[in-house]
């Protein structure tokens, strides 16, 4: 519970050292495994970040949209894939061709393979394939893979998909198994192609891919604590709030950090909102905007009001997308999120 008394609550700060060893290992694990590590910058939105994780040896970054893409492109970020599947109309293709450097985007579809025309030559695509998410992406076995495939004639670049089913208590091994298995057989079947895939909680179990492209380590989270992919000791972002109300007589604590800016993600298998910094049991049980609950354990002093907690969100991303401005703690320097809301 670090007193930040020059800062305004609630805030977002990012731990640099924390910040800086998951960036430093997540780089050495792929250096290690021989994969290319395109981070994926929807996670932080923040060019300085970036510029870190190129330095500690990412190739390239990973985007959600083209408005990502634009503002890493002029913060100088010229080998950007845009892990979408896009269909574009006539002024995002205008955007995207004017997107300086080597950019590749995402399709899932013989429809938007075909709506490349008018698109820079020189870009290139991905087929989206589904490797047990169930989300966008084609299957293995389907023929829509090939027809695409030759809808994109020399556009095509290789195959990628998502392992998000690797969200959860032991469920990374099963999807990293199941992301390497179907992008392998995707590019046996279209006789070759690179492939790409990855998310922070397979990282350390991705095997036999070209490049993998996870995101939220940089920060880590509840989710990911829970998913058995970091310790508390390893999660960079937290969200700084202050004791508002209390009640003693059922020691309820109310602190001003609500879901805008924790947001209201919660996998089914997550338990509350979020957590007190050192205290992982010690969860949010309800959120409101401008409200967080907590029910403090008798076993611990009750926070006085004014006192600032430091909470662990349960999703980092959208924690970073609700805020304009970041604090490193324990210094004076702060990061615009100039990505925040690019969301086309």
């Amino acid at each position: 519970m670090n007193a930040h008394t020059s800062l305004e609550t609630p805030a977002v700060l990012i731990h640099r050292p924390q910040l800086l060893s998951n960036i430093s290992r997540m780089a050495q694990l792929a250096a290690d495994k021989g994969i290319k590590l395109r981070p994926h910058v929807k996670t932080h939105k923040i060019p300085e970040i970036a510029q870190l994780q190129v330095a500690a040896g990412a190739q390239g970054i990973t985007c959600a949209t083209i408005g990502e893409a634009e503002v890493f492109a002029r913060a100088g970020f010229h080998d950007i894939f845009i892990a979408y599947p896009l269909h574009l109309g006539s002024a995002a293709k205008a955007r995207l061709n004017a997107l300086p450097g080597a950019v590749t985007i995402g399709v899932d579809s013989v429809e938007a393979a075909e709506n490349l025309v008018g698109v820079r030559a020189d870009i290139k695509a991905f087929i989206e394939v589904d490797c047990g998410h169930r989300r966008s992406g084609v299957l293995p076995d389907s023929a829509e893979l090939t027809e695409i495939h030759a809808a994109l004639g020399e556009r095509y670049a290789g195959v990628f998909t998502f392992p998000g089913h690797s969200y959860g208590p032991g469920n990374a091994a099963g999807a990293a198994l199941a992301e390497t298995t179907a992008l392998q057989a995707c590019v046996e079947k279209l006789g070759g192609g690179l492939s790409s895939g990855g998310s922070s909680p397979t990282a350390a179990l991705t095997r036999g891919i070209d490049e993998m492209r996870p995101g939220v380590y940089t920060f880590n989270d509840a989710q990911q604590l829970d998913s058995g992919a970091c310790t508390e000791a390893d999660i960079a972002l937290t969200v700084l709030s202050t004791v508002v109300s209390r009640n003693v007589a059922d020691r309820r604590v109310i602190v001003d950090a609500g879901s805008k800016i924790l947001s209201t993600d919660k996998p089914t298998w997550i338990n509350g909102h979020g957590f007190v910094k050192g205290h992982p049991d010690l969860r949010i049980s309800a959120l409101s905007e401008h409200h967080a609950t907590l029910f403090w354990p008798a076993e611990l002093e009750l926070p006085k009001i004014g006192a600032q907690l430091e909470v662990i969100p349960n999703h980092a991303c959208n924690v970073i997308n609700l805020v304009d401005r970041v604090y490193v703690a324990g210094e004076e320097t702060s990061w615009p999120v100039v990505a925040r809301g690019q969301n086309s």
